[in-house]
C-alpha cells in the first residue's frame, strides 16, 4: 500500500459501523432468544391441577411457564390518591417537568423532560384462577411489559412575566409546565405472567423472576400480543443490524475502490515510464542524432537553456497532451499530485517524449 492511506473519516465510519453492528446483533440475538423461549414455554391454567403437575416435576419448579389470572391483593389494597374508588396493588406517582431546549445544531426547540419526583408503592398480590386457586407474584417491579394503566394525568402550566420569558430565551431553556401522573395495577385486572413457577414447601404457588437469566414478564395483554411485541422488537434490531452492516460494507467498498484506482494509476505510471524510456532509447539510436557533429553539443546547450520548470535540474524531455506544453521532465511529471498541466491546468491524457535534433 505504498503511497496509499485510509482517511480518518473512513476509519471512523467503518469503526462506528462495526461497533453498532455488533451491539445491534447482540440485542437481536437476545430478543430472538426471548421469542424462542416464549414459544417453548408451557401454558398452564391456574386451577387445582397445577399443584399436582408441579409435584411430579423434579424440584417442583418450572423454569419458564405462562399463566394468566385476575389480580387480587394479599391484605389491604392501595387506594388512588386522586380517585378514591380505584384500588390496586401497584402504584407509581410521577411528577415531570416539561421544557423546550434550544438545539444549536438544528436551530430548533426540542422537547425535553426532567423527572422531579417519583414514588412507587406496592402490596403483595396473587393471580386468581377459575377455581380460586392462587399464584403469588414475587418481585413484580423487576418484570418487563406494560402492566399498569394511567389513572390520573394533569398538566400544570406555569405563567411567566416578560422578564422570565426574555431570560428563558437567553438561557436556551423554556419551561412549559409540570405533568403529574399516577399509574396503577388495578385489583381485578387480568394479568399474563411469564416466569419461573414453583411450588413452595408450604404448598403455595409462586411466580418469580427466572433463575436461568430469561426475561420476566407481567402484562395486561394476552400472550399472543405479548409475543408479537417481542417479535417486533427482534425484527427492529435485525433491521438495524443489517442497515449498519450495509453501511460498513459500503465504506469498505469505497476504501477498496480507492485502493484499486490507486494501484491502477501506479500501473499506468509504470507503463508510461517504460514506454517513455523505450521511445528515448529509440531516439538515441536514430541516424538523425548523429547526422550533425554539433548536435550533442547543441542538445546539451538546450538542456541547460530549457530546464524543467519544476525541478530546474533536468531538461524538458516530454510533451504534455492534449495541451502540447513542453514544461517539465518526465520524472517531475510522474510526481504531479494531479494529472494536470502545470502551465494551463488542463487534464493530461498522455505524454510523449521530446526529441532533440
Amino acid at each position: 500500500m505504498d503511497g496509499y492511506s485510509v482517511r480518518i473519516p473512513e476509519v471512523v465510519c467503518l469503526g462506528a459501523s462495526l461497533t453498532l453492528s455488533g451491539i445491534c446483533y447482540y440485542l437481536y440475538r437476545k430478543s430472538r432468544k426471548t421469542v424462542e423461549r416464549l414459544d417453548e414455554a408451557p401454558h398452564f391454567t391456574i386451577d387445582g391441577k397445577l399443584k399436582n403437575i408441579l409435584k411430579e416435576i423434579p424440584g417442583a419448579c418450572l423454569q419458564y411457564a405462562v399463566i394468566e389470572g385476575a389480580v387480587q391483593p394479599v391484605g389491604e389494597p392501595l387506594t388512588s390518591h386522586f380517585q378514591k374508588e380505584i384500588v390496586g396493588v401497584l402504584q407509581k406517582i410521577m411528577l415531570k417537568q416539561q421544557r423546550l431546549v434550544w438545539n444549536g445544531l438544528s436551530s430548533t426547540w426540542t422537547d425535553s423532560e426532567l423527572v422531579l419526583h417519583q414514588r412507587v408503592n406496592a402490596v403483595p398480590f396473587v393471580l386468581v384462577g377459575s377455581d380460586e386457586t392462587t399464584v403469588k407474584v414475587l418481585c413484580p417491579l423487576q418484570a418487563s411489559g406494560v402492566h399498569m394503566e394511567i389513572t390520573h394525568e394533569k398538566f400544570h402550566q406555569l405563567n411567566y412575566g416578560l422578564g422570565d420569558i426574555v431570560g428563558q430565551y437567553l438561557s436556551g431553556e423554556k419551561i412549559k409546565g409540570q405533568l403529574e401522573t399516577e399509574e396503577m395495577l388495578k385489583v381485578g385486572a387480568t394479568l399474563t405472567g411469564v416466569g419461573e413457577l414453583i411450588l413452595d414447601t408450604d404448598g403455595t404457588l409462586n411466580l418469580r423472576p427466572p433463575s436461568n437469566s430469561a426475561q420476566y414478564f407481567l402484562g395486561n395483554m394476552d400472550f399472543d400480543t405479548l409475543r408479537q411485541d417481542q417479535e417486533n422488537v427482534a425484527v427492529w434490531w435485525k433491521a438495524l443490524t443489517i442497515t449498519s452492516a450495509f453501511v460498513g460494507a459500503v465504506v469498505l467498498f469505497w476504501v477498496g475502490r480507492r485502493y484499486y484506482y490507486h494501484l491502477k494509476a501506479q500501473w499506468q505510471r509504470e507503463q508510461e515510464r517504460r514506454e517513455f524510456e523505450r521511445w528515448q532509447a529509440e531516439a538515441h539510436r536514430a541516424p538523425a542524432n548523429v547526422a550533425d557533429p554539433r548536435a550533442p553539443q547543441d542538445a546539451a546547450e538546450e538542456r541547460v537553456e530549457n530546464p524543467c520548470v519544476i525541478c530546474l535540474n533536468q531538461p524538458r524531455n516530454c510533451i504534455l497532451l492534449d495541451c502540447g506544453h513542453v514544461c517539465c521532465c518526465h520524472t517531475c511529471y510522474q510526481a504531479l499530485p494531479r494529472r494536470q498541466c502545470p502551465i494551463c491546468r488542463q487534464d493530461i491524457s498522455r505524454v510523449v517524449p521530446l526529441y532533440h535534433v
